[in-house]
């Protein structure tokens, strides 16, 4: 009788129901690895607060710093509120314009991560589609891709991005440059790191085209084009995802860089390195607020991102699990 009731499960009872996709996302070992980092929890929400507030500053900012008619050079370099100087109106105070400066940070950040964004795209597309085309073609083509990948990586990304900005502002007309700024700096940055991605994808590639899955895909006749990108491009994205996050917050850097080094975007709409070095002009004049509150921003906005890349990084690798 014991063992009848051990057995298993009675008639009347029903079988677990299964799990919906969204548990077993949760259950996965990523998400288990996530759950189980404080630190990486805490960078994901700082992250998301940023990333929000910059997205919808037009709805969170409480001023419009960009609207010439809102803005009053009389309010211009007040202290933040909670000085004796300061101004309720303004929490961290204003800029060298009159600008709320909580506001600009907000718009500042918001142009930072397009700028990111847009480049981190940039050079995935280019760097998967010549590491792509590099490790399964092989041969001269090979050979010539990995040799240029080889030598930008000799020199440091900042550089070639400084030396592209520079070729470009000295082409382009000054209104011209200052129209396109974001692309230009989309180029320049998005250049300087393809080369991470494509030695990672082609590296895994070699590995992959001599799977017996692409041995099948030649047999059936399929085009090196459909091979390369319906069955290889799948199996050698889960690095490219790593790369990216942590690129994201190079390009991040790389943009506050050049805008404060005066290649990257106006001071009329200012980004995080805009803001910075406008601020840095007038540090020793007591107006440290415009400096350090836009550094800040950056600071922890980089560090949040890079500590989501290690963790990815640790994540996806089976090594670690």
């Amino acid at each position: 009788m014991a063992e009848q009731a051990t057995a298993g499960p009675g008639p009347n009872e029903r079988p677990a129901p299964p799990q919906t996709t969204l548990q077993r996302i949760w259950d996965s070992d990523v998400f288990y690895s996530f759950r189980s980092s404080k630190v990486t929890m805490v960078a994901a929400a700082v992250t998301a607060v940023i990333f929000f507030m910059a997205i919808f500053a037009p709805w969170v900012a409480p001023h419009q710093p960009f609207d010439v008619a809102t803005v009053d050079l009389m309010d211009a370099e007040l202290p933040p509120s909670w000085e004796a100087e300061g101004d309720p109106r303004f929490l961290i105070g204003t800029d060298n314009l009159g600008r709320d400066l909580w506001s600009t940070i907000l718009y500042g950040t918001r142009i930072s991560l397009t700028v990111g964004f847009l480049s981190v795209i940039f050079g995935l597309l280019v760097g998967v589609g010549l590491g792509l085309v590099s490790g399964y073609v092989g041969g001269y083509v090979d050979a010539f891709i990995m040799r240029v990948a080889e030598i930008q990586l000799s020199i440091p990304g900042i550089l070639i991005a400084l030396l592209l900005a520079g070729i470009l502002r000295g082409v382009l007309s000054a209104e011209a440059y200052n129209d396109a700024v974001v692309w230009v700096l989309v180029l320049t940055i998005g250049t300087s790191i393809w080369p991470q991605f494509a030695r990672t994808v082609r590296g895994s590639t070699l590995v992959e085209r001599n799977k017996e899955y692409v041995l099948a895909a030649r047999v059936i006749g399929l085009s090196r084009f459909s091979i390369m990108l319906r069955h290889v491009l799948p199996n050698v994205m889960g690095p490219v995802l790593v790369i990216a996050t942590i690129n994201l917050a190079i390009a991040i850097l790389s943009e506050a860089t050049l805008s404060f080094l005066g290649v990257g975007v106006p001071p009329t709409e200012p980004s995080l390195g805009t803001l910075i070095n406008e601020g840095q002009n007038y540090l020793f004049s007591g107006l440290w607020w415009i400096t350090i509150f836009p550094g800040a921003v950056l600071a922890i906005l980089v560090l949040a991102v890079n500590l989501l890349g290690d963790w990815l990084r640790d994540a996806l690798n089976p090594k670690l699990r």
